[in-house]
C-alpha cells in the first residue's frame, strides 16, 4: 500500500462509534478499560478529563506520532497520528473494539454508527481554496467564474459522500477543510498552514447477527484500503501534492 508519509506532510487514522445508548462512566468501569489499555500500549500514560466529561488516554505528543483513545457517554474515539504503517494504527483500532463488549458491556446491538476515518494534512502558504481548484478542477460549470476580472476565490469546500451497497448502509465521504480567510487574501499575507483531507467509510446500525464489532470494521478497513488505492491517491492526493510543488 502506498505510504502516506510519501504524500503529505502528516496523516492519521481513527476510529469512531457512536451507540444508542450511554456508555459506561463509573469510576471503576472508566479506569479499568483504560488500565487494560495501558497494559498494552505503556506508553500511553496521559490520562485526563475534560470538562464536557469525556476521558482521555494519550501518549506524549511531542514526537509528532502519538495514539489516543477517548470516551464520553455515547461515543468512543481511538487514533493514531502519523502511524508507521496503517496496519499499526488499525491494529490498535481492532485491539478496542475486540475489548469493548466484555470490558464496557458494549452490545453489538447497541451500534448507531462506526467510522474509520483516513486524514492527510498538507501544508500550504497561499490560496487554499485556489489550490484546491488548481488540483482538483471546477467542472465545466464553475471554471469560467475564475475568468471574471477582478475576482479571486474566497471559498470553495467540496464534498462528495457515495454509498457503497445498495441498503446504504455503507457510505464513503471525501471532504476538505482549507483554512485560508478572507484577509489573508486581501493583504496577500499567508501563513503555512494546513489543508486538511477526510476520508471515512461509515457503517450505520446495529451489527449484523454472526458479525462483530471486528469483523465489521475489518470490513472498513478492506473498503477503505481498495478506495485509497483506486482513487484517492492517483485523484486527489498525488494531484495536490504535486499542485504545491509548483505553485
Amino acid at each position: 500500500m502506498t505510504r502516506f508519509q510519501d504524500l503529505c506532510n502528516e496523516h492519521f487514522i481513527n476510529l469512531n462509534l457512536t451507540t444508542e445508548t450511554q456508555l459506561p462512566q463509573q469510576r471503576e468501569s472508566v479506569l479499568h478499560f483504560f488500565e487494560q489499555l495501558r497494559k498494552r500500549y505503556p506508553t500511553m500514560r496521559n490520562f485526563y478529563s475534560r470538562d464536557v466529561g469525556d476521558f482521555v488516554l494519550e501518549e506524549d505528543k511531542d514526537g509528532g506520532k502519538y495514539r489516543w483513545v477517548t470516551l464520553d457517554s455515547k461515543r468512543l474515539g481511538s487514533g493514531s497520528m502519523n502511524p508507521e504503517s496503517p496496519d499499526a494504527a488499525t491494529e490498535q483500532h481492532l485491539a478496542i473494539l475486540d475489548a469493548i463488549p466484555h470490558q464496557l458491556s458494549v452490545s453489538p446491538l447497541d451500534c448507531e454508527t462506526i467510522n474509520l476515518t483516513y486524514g492527510f494534512e498538507f501544508a500550504y502558504s497561499g490560496n487554499q481554496y485556489k489550490l484546491l481548484a488548481d488540483a482538483l478542477g471546477l467542472g465545466t460549470a464553475f471554471e469560467k467564474a475564475l475568468d471574471i476580472p477582478g475576482s479571486e476565490l474566497v471559498c470553495l469546500d467540496p464534498v462528495m459522500q457515495l454509498s457503497l451497497e445498495p441498503e446504504c448502509r455503507v457510505q464513503c465521504r471525501l471532504s476538505f477543510e482549507p483554512r485560508t480567510t478572507a484577509y489573508q487574501i486581501r493583504t496577500k499575507e499567508f501563513s503555512e498552514e494546513n489543508l486538511s483531507v477526510f476520508f471515512t467509510i461509515r457503517r450505520y446500525g446495529s451489527i449484523d447477527a454472526g458479525e462483530t464489532y471486528v469483523s465489521t470494521f475489518q470490513d472498513l478497513i478492506r473498503r477503505g484500503n481498495e478506495l485509497i488505492e483506486s482513487y484517492l491517491v492517483e485523484s486527489v492526493l498525488r494531484p495536490l501534492q504535486t499542485a504545491i510543488l509548483i505553485n
